[in-house]
């Protein structure tokens, strides 16, 4: 079974390997919304993982980046790379995919293994 969180940070950043121009080459924020899976069975208590678990170990990763700058900590801080990132720094053994959304409508997820 797949059990979710969902949690939302504010951030400001800029990209660094965009051309000359690019409106993202200047400093901006936004609203991220990251939802966290973990997978397993159904324990005896009747839980996957107790969601109050799940966020005591998700939230000092978010309170990281929340009202920060994402370059201080990121590099490049594309969603992409945030989401490497998230992935190295939520330690829960059961994580099977993250998805984060920049805004309303642009997101991407990640399970853990990059492809060429």
């Amino acid at each position: 079974m797949k059990v979710s969180c969902e949690f939302h940070y504010d951030s400001a950043h800029w990209l660094t390997r965009v051309p000359e121009g690019h409106k993202c080459g200047r400093m901006h924020g936004h609203t991220y919304r990251l939802i966290v899976t973990v997978n397993g069975p159904i324990e005896p208590d009747g839980f996957v993982i107790d969601f109050t678990d799940l966020k005591d170990v998700v939230d000092p990763v978010i309170d990281k980046l929340d009202h920060h700058v994402l370059n201080d900590i990121i590099g490049n801080p594309t969603v992409e790379n945030q989401l490497v990132w998230l992935w190295e720094n939520i330690d829960i053994h059961s994580l099977c995919e993250l998805t984060l959304y920049e805004g309303l409508t642009n997101s991407a997820t990640y399970d853990g293994i990059l492809t060429a």
